[in-house]
């Protein structure tokens, strides 16, 4: 089965390390980093950097295609050799996957028009302006597309993703065997946070009503 996560300058991290710790445990992965061209992408923050092993060039085809965001996805957004060769990997793919606001290259990929997606609480209202519906859910699949919210729901994209592929039995060993139980300290909802954690975010984010 081969996985081809894009990547990009600029990107989150934890967007395509969190799937690919959970994609990479399925019977027979084989998964390819891909960047527009071979070498190291620094991430943001640049003091980390992801190598793509292999060029857009150099694959043609995958069964799964993970696309993550982060800063650089408006970079990716403007480069039309990267667009489609997103459009030509969906093309073969028996899943196309996004995590945050991956969804957006997606989109500016034309993959989301007529579809439920999801993304970033912070940029979910960009997905209109892709025909995209956008949904306010942890998790969105439409078709073969599924599209996750912020960050960290890449994990729980990904098992959702094994459970479709290899069944709840390697799902849940996989979830297990990474030990993926999260009991975090807070609340992460944005519509429910309260009001000074939203005023500390709103020069980064479209802060949405409180629930």
């Amino acid at each position: 089965m081969r996985i081809a996560f894009l990547i990009f300058d600029d990107l989150t991290v934890l967007d395509a390390i969190g799937p690919f710790e959970v994609l990479c445990r399925l019977p027979k992965a084989e998964v390819m980093m891909v960047g527009e061209t071979r070498g190291i992408k620094r991430a943001d923050p640049s003091s980390l950097g992801i190598a793509a092993d292999y060029a857009i060039s150099e694959v043609s085809s995958a069964d799964i295609l993970v696309v993550p965001g982060g800063r650089g996805q408006q970079q990716v957004q403007g480069r039309p050799p990267m667009l489609e060769w997103v459009r030509q990997i969906d093309a073969t793919t028996q899943w196309t996957t996004s995590v945050c606001t991956g969804s957006l290259i997606l989109g500016a990929a034309g993959l989301l028009k007529g579809r439920r997606a999801t993304t970033h609480w912070g940029r979910l209202a960009k997905l209109g302006d892709f025909g995209a519906e956008p949904i306010s859910e942890r998790i969105v699949e439409d078709g073969k597309i599924i599209t996750a919210a912020g960050v960290s729901a890449g994990i729980d994209m990904a098992l959702h993703l094994a459970r479709r592929v290899a069944g709840d039995t390697v799902a849940q060993a996989i979830q297990v065997g990474i030990e993926y139980d999260p009991q975090p300290p807070f609340d992460g909802c944005a519509r429910r946070a309260p009001a000074p954690v939203l005023e500390m975010l709103a020069a980064r984010y479209t802060v949405p009503a409180r629930a």
